[in-house]
């Protein structure tokens, strides 16, 4: 049997190790000892792109904001969502996330990175949203598991109820935010709700057509 082989490590800003790892060519995230993602489980990741983005490919100046650069899949699947004019930007808090996926060497998202529709920041995706008022068509935040089993605390706020009233006012009006969730989340559901946002939820398997169902939240404004 193949053993997992360290690439890479780091510390996140809670001082936990956050760690890169591959196995027969397949990559994990792990943040301590728990596995954040893989490349083995990614279609419920390119899946809340496409319901996010759905409706803008014929749209001019389209902003999209991606909360999470994970190993790409979901900025992948923004992109093929949208117009040749449209700006993605990326926000990573973790140099080292994003110093993997531009490594040419590795099989992550260097194309990707590179697409002139794409943006980079290094900034907590909490701060970016705080700064900003009605410039964003859509927010895509897939920047842990979801309302709970957070591995980064700050994370936190995006879930509360000021954190999503932020949300809402970085959208432009008919704006759609949607969440990545590995599982339901009633409570979260009403949050949204009382925020403003119109809600619809969305399950979607961790594999095209197998493995665990993750729950996709659609806030529409």
């Amino acid at each position: 049997m193949k053993k997992w082989n360290l690439v890479d490590q780091s510390l996140t800003p809670d001082g936990q190790t956050i760690s890169l790892w591959e196995h027969d060519g397949s990559h994990a995230i792990r943040v301590g000892a728990e596995e954040l993602m893989s490349t083995r489980q990614f279609a419920s990741e390119e899946r809340v792109a496409e319901l996010a983005c759905a409706g803008l490919k014929a749209k001019r100046r389209v902003r999209v904001l991606v909360g999470g650069l994970g190993f790409g899949f979901t900025l992948r699947a923004a992109l093929a969502s949208l117009g040749a004019d449209a700006e993605v930007v990326a926000a990573e808090l973790m140099p080292a996330v994003i110093a993997w996926n531009r490594n040419p060497e590795l099989p992550l998202a260097s194309e990707s990175l590179a697409d002139r529709r794409v943006r980079v920041v290094e900034r907590d995706v909490a701060e970016v949203i705080r700064s900003v008022r009605g410039e964003f068509d859509s927010i895509i935040l897939d920047v842990d598991n979801g309302p709970v089993a957070l591995t980064t605390s700050g994370n936190q706020v995006l879930y509360e109820d000021e954190g999503l009233r932020l949300i809402r006012a970085a959208l432009r009006p008919g704006g759609c935010a949607a969440f990545w969730s590995a599982a339901p989340n009633a409570r979260f559901e009403k949050a949204l709700g009382r925020c403003g946002f119109t809600v619809e939820m969305q399950k979607c398997r961790a594999h095209k057509d197998s493995g665990r169902w993750h729950t996709i939240f659609l806030a529409r404004r």
